[in-house]
């Protein structure tokens, strides 16, 4: 009975030890091909890195006015009798733009007119009879005094009746009129703006740090959301000779043709001076960049070849940049890359060190230095 038992017991043993090193095998097996197995390379879009030359430029935003504009109002009270312009219609100067009635002031200017012909018929009798010795010169000279008082009196009616006489000072477009025929207006009522929009002026501000490398003549490029597809270039004009001593920005003001005018009166706008020196850079893709709060990197792709089969394949290097400006799609690398260095362009993020990739660009985006956004 004993032997029985004993036999069992030996039996169950090498039973247990038979199936543990079954499976002591088949680990080994499996991690011997965990270690063997190399994974598939990633695939990624590339671009080298590039030199160009830039223009520098200081943006800044600004607003457009006018070169010349006014809100024309009444100088004299009175009822409105002709209206000449229509709204938004282009005038030339000297243009009649309103006629207030000036119907008293005529009448008043034709008796004035009879008492300035009668004063100098008197002026010439008192001339003749002076020469003969007849009157004194006391009386002559009352004459004449009469003469000019009757001619001042004649100019100040007609200067009352141009005042209600409205004329455009300058060419320009008129804005849409407030009165109507019929009104009647008091001083200082307004009538209609008169805006000069050929040139435009932008008003800008930049702060004091950059007063060293401004100067009147510099090119200036607007642009606006309005019209996103033009780009407006003008002359810095004005440099202000005082800086604002509440945010020590000094204005600044240029000015831009606009024969078509697309730029309005209180336009926003985005305003870039172009510096007159060139810097040689190098660019790279925004998206390449890894950002991180210890430092901003891109994946360099660097050929590694193997020292047992001796097969060459693509690897990623992690380097830390130092970048500079942006413009575009493009960033400035100051520091870190050197040119025609290959380097991943998307899905940096899922990258890592060493990984092993290769490259396919037929879904790489077109970077460009001056990217034209369409809405979809």
């Amino acid at each position: 009975m004993i032997k029985k038992v004993f036999l069992t017991l030996v039996g169950l043993l090498l039973l247990v030890g038979a199936l543990a090193g079954a499976k002591v095998f088949q680990f080994k097996t499996m991690f011997a091909a965990g270690a063997s197995m190399v994974p598939p390379p990633e695939t990624v879009t590339a671009t080298e890195v590039r030199p160009d030359t830039w223009q520098p430029v200081l943006s800044a935003v600004g607003s457009v006015a006018a070169a010349q504009g006014v809100m024309l109002s009444a100088e004299e009270a009175g009822t409105v009798r002709h209206i000449a312009f229509e709204s938004g219609a282009t005038v030339k100067t000297g243009d009649l733009l309103l006629q207030l009635d000036t119907s008293v002031e005529q009448a008043q200017l034709r008796s004035a007119a009879a008492a300035a012909d009668l004063a100098r018929a008197n002026l010439a009798r008192a001339r003749d009879l002076r020469a003969k010795n007849m009157v004194s010169q006391a009386d002559l000279e009352t004459a004449e005094a009469q003469t000019k008082q009757a001619d001042a009196q004649q100019d100040n009616i007609r200067a009352v009746i141009g005042k209600k006489t409205l004329r455009a000072p300058f060419a320009g477009r008129t804005g849409i009129r407030q009165v109507n025929l019929g009104q009647f207006v008091n001083t200082g009522d307004p009538i209609v703006t008169l805006q000069a929009v050929d040139p435009v002026h932008v008003d800008f501000f930049l702060p004091q740090q950059l007063l060293a490398q401004l100067s009147v003549g510099m090119t200036v490029r607007v642009t606006t959301d309005a019209f996103p597809d033009q780009r407006f270039e003008g002359k810095l004009t004005v440099i202000n000779p005082e800086v604002d001593t509440a945010t020590r920005n000094v204005r600044l003001q240029a000015t831009l043709d606009n024969p078509q005018g697309w730029l309005r009166p209180g336009m926003f706008v985005n305003v870039a001076a172009a510096l007159p020196l060139l810097e040689k850079v190098l660019m790279i893709p925004a998206t390449a960049v890894l950002y991180a709060p210890y430092g901003d990197s891109v994946f360099v792709i660097e050929e590694k070849k193997d020292e047992k089969t001796g097969a060459i394949s693509k690897v990623l290097n992690q380097k830390f940049v130092h970048l500079g400006k942006t413009r575009g799609d493009f960033v400035v690398v100051a520091s870190g890359l050197e040119a025609g260095q290959a380097i991943v362009t998307t899905g940096v993020f899922k990258l890592r060190n060493g990984m092993a990739v290769v490259v396919n660009n037929q879904l790489a985006p077109d970077f460009q230095v001056a990217p034209k956004p369409v809405n979809s």
